[in-house]
């Protein structure tokens, strides 16, 4: 499985993969005798291949979730069905499009809530993960479809002295989960240079030497995101070398919003540094290419918020044509907040959701509303910086506004 927080592209939905497997995949593992390991746990001195591919050899359960239709997972399903004719379970996120060739396979469902997975959902599924293990262990079934189609063949075995190797207890050591969330409390306590070598020294850990494999995109964005923030060597130094993280995932044609809505706001700062209007150009595109992706209120906020800027800095028509784009774009900003709020799903981004609407209903001109928002969200900023850095942004945004170029009119 893929971990950290991905993208269905399929539906445009983010799931926290971290979660699928800490509150239910682990849990049922290990509350049915076995010892669970993900790939990101294995540590090992050289490639990850080697224990990787040992380890779907020789495991005595493979689960392989399927969820965002992640390439990595179906490839690595792909060889534990060649390798393994038995006591191997799919399982996918409810809303997978299923390819093909896996469509004929039994496939456990369970249900996300976007980001989060509901608590009965969490029992339910665990229940269900943990009585599947159980049954293949006690009556192993033929549930590879090479076995299945080619009969008579048998599968491979290691040697000995391999085999004896691939039995050794797993260490001790620090893993790229460990580090991972190392990195979220780092993150949370604002300590960005420490974030930033952590992410490093995890991207380091799951490069390929032979530069087959592409990079996880969820490291570089978090690299790119830490980077930045540190402000260091200097500010602008900082951006750039994120600039550069960032660029490894093609931002300009990318459809994954945490990249474009990154590249915006690198983008964004180094205008805000430099003054140059190419900086402010690409930082609008980025945002307002990830807001039509996605309907993304992070991008769509952003977006308007640099509408504003550059109708400051523009001629008559163009001034009144980015202004009257940023009001358009804050009313359906405040339509989506409304319903992620009305949803009744657990929101593990409720601060910026409720921290956005406060932005957009001031943009558009009504204080209460926006005072009103800023108190709702309040209890809900769970890290030092994150209310300074709301109310930087609408320090910001109140002379953009009293600027309108539609008093004119």
């Amino acid at each position: 499985m893929g971990f950290g927080k991905k993208t269905d592209f399929q539906t445009g939905r983010v799931l926290d993969l971290n979660k699928s497997y800490q509150y239910m995949i682990k849990p049922a593992a290990e509350e049915a005798g076995l010892e669970c390991v993900r790939a990101d746990e294995i540590v090992n001195a050289g490639l990850i291949d080697v224990p990787m591919y040992r380890q779907l050899l020789t495991a005595d359960v493979v689960i392989a979730d399927l969820s965002t239709s992640n390439p990595n997972a179906f490839y690595e399903l792909g060889v534990r069905h060649a390798l393994r004719p038995f006591t191997t379970i799919l399982i996918a996120e409810s809303k997978l499009i299923y390819p093909f060739d896996v469509g004929h396979i039994t496939i456990q469902r369970y249900e996300h809530m976007g980001e989060d997975i509901g608590y009965g959902e969490v029992l339910r599924f665990k229940g269900l993960l943990k009585d599947a293990i159980v049954k293949i262990l006690q009556r192993p079934e033929n549930d590879s479809p090479v076995y299945e189609f080619l009969n008579g063949l048998n599968p491979p075995a290691l040697t000995a002295a391999v085999a004896i190797a691939a039995a050794a207890p797993v260490t001790n050591d620090p893993t790229i989960g460990m580090l991972m969330e190392q990195v979220e409390d780092a993150k949370k306590s604002g300590n960005w240079v420490g974030a930033k070598a952590l992410l490093s020294s995890v991207r380091l850990m799951k490069k390929d030497p032979a530069g087959i494999r592409g990079e996880d995109p969820y490291i570089i964005q978090q690299l790119a995101l830490a980077t930045y923030k540190s402000a260091q060597p200097t500010a602008l130094q900082a951006l750039e070398e994120a600039r550069g993280i960032l660029a490894t995932l093609d931002p300009a044609s990318s459809h994954d919003t945490e990249t474009t809505g990154l590249w915006g706001a690198v983008h964004k700062r180094l205008y805000e540094l430099t003054q140059e209007r190419a900086y402010l150009d690409a930082a609008i595109a980025a945002y307002e290419s990830g807001f039509c992706l996605r309907n993304d209120y992070y991008n769509g906020i952003n977006a308007a918020f640099l509408f504003n800027v550059r109708s400051a800095l523009s001629p008559p028509a163009d001034a009144i044509a980015d202004f009257v784009l940023a009001q358009r774009i804050r009313r359906q900003v405040i339509a989506i907040c409304e319903g992620l709020l009305a949803s009744g799903r657990k929101l593990d981004d409720e601060y910026w959701v409720r921290a956005t609407l406060a932005e957009a209903w001031l943009g558009l001109g009504d204080a209460q509303k926006s005072q009103e928002a800023l108190d709702q969200a309040a209890p809900f900023a769970d890290a030092a910086w994150m209310r300074p850095s709301t109310a930087e942004q609408l320090t910001k945004l109140k002379p953009l506004l009293d600027a309108s170029p539609l008093k004119a009119l």
